[in-house]
């Protein structure tokens, strides 16, 4: 017997990436923030959601989810894993996300029936925020204070920053957010970003001493009024995290 239509449907593969970065004012207290790419068209136009497309039969997942992150931010990422398939069978109506045009998408991919979204996540260096790409479409949020998004973008991003406090407890993910030098400080800054809560300054002070993960570069903050605080670096002869036998080379 020849298979019922609704079992025969096309299945279609988009790679879309959860973007984290710090954002805030020099005087105010730094948070996670991610770019968001306002709808052009049906269904959800006008709500925003994250960026991505369908997966182009020339590129990997890793080089897909590379371009657009390159896409939508200009930039190459500090850090860049896999996160998770998510392919609940009506999660996109007419199989819309990964089908249709996008601001960067190149040509019209057919509808199909269900669309399984691979998602990357990614952070970007606080050094290099000043240098993310400006469009009218694109929008940085706050991660912990999201307006509702397309599709099911809200539980994506929702069980990235799952994934992430759940890693920087065990991980040197931390240091992916910070430029190439960083005082313990802002060190400091990036966990209780990423953890939602503050940290004793001494007790932080010691667990990373202990983790033998940072590197007294000798120089210090220059222009401080008050005593200048030492600069650090990563250990490169560590990884950041444990990505499994199947992560980045």
């Amino acid at each position: 017997m020849a298979p019922q239509d609704s079992e025969s449907a096309a299945v279609q593969l988009a790679v879309s990436a959860v973007i984290l970065a710090l954002r805030g004012g020099e005087d105010e207290h730094r948070t996670l923030w991610l770019p968001l790419v306002r709808r052009l068209r049906e269904p959800f136009k006008g709500m925003f959601a994250l960026p991505g497309g369908p997966l182009p039969a020339h590129l990997s997942l890793e080089e897909a989810a590379g371009s657009t992150l390159r896409r939508a931010t200009g930039l190459a990422p500090g850090y860049l894993e896999q996160l998770y398939a998510f392919g609940a069978v009506h999660r996109a109506p007419a199989g819309d996300e990964g089908s249709g045009r996008t601001e960067w998408a190149d040509g019209v991919v057919q509808p199909t029936e269900r669309v399984v979204s691979v998602v990357y996540w990614a952070s970007i260096p606080d050094t290099d925020i000043a240098k993310t790409r400006v469009h009218e479409n694109i929008q940085w949020m706050p991660a912990d204070d999201l307006p509702q998004l397309a599709f099911d973008h809200n539980e994506i991003v929702e069980y990235a920053l799952h994934r992430l406090r759940n890693k920087v407890e065990y991980s040197r993910i931390a240091h992916s957010f910070l430029g190439e030098e960083f005082t313990l400080a802002q060190l400091r800054e990036v966990y209780e970003a990423i953890l939602g809560r503050p940290m004793d300054p001494a007790n932080f002070r010691r667990q990373i001493a202990a983790s033998k993960s940072i590197i007294d570069t000798g120089k210090r903050v220059e222009g401080t009024r008050h005593r200048p605080p030492r600069l650090f670096r990563y250990d490169h002869a560590l990884a950041f995290a444990d990505q499994g036998p199947l992560g980045m080379a």
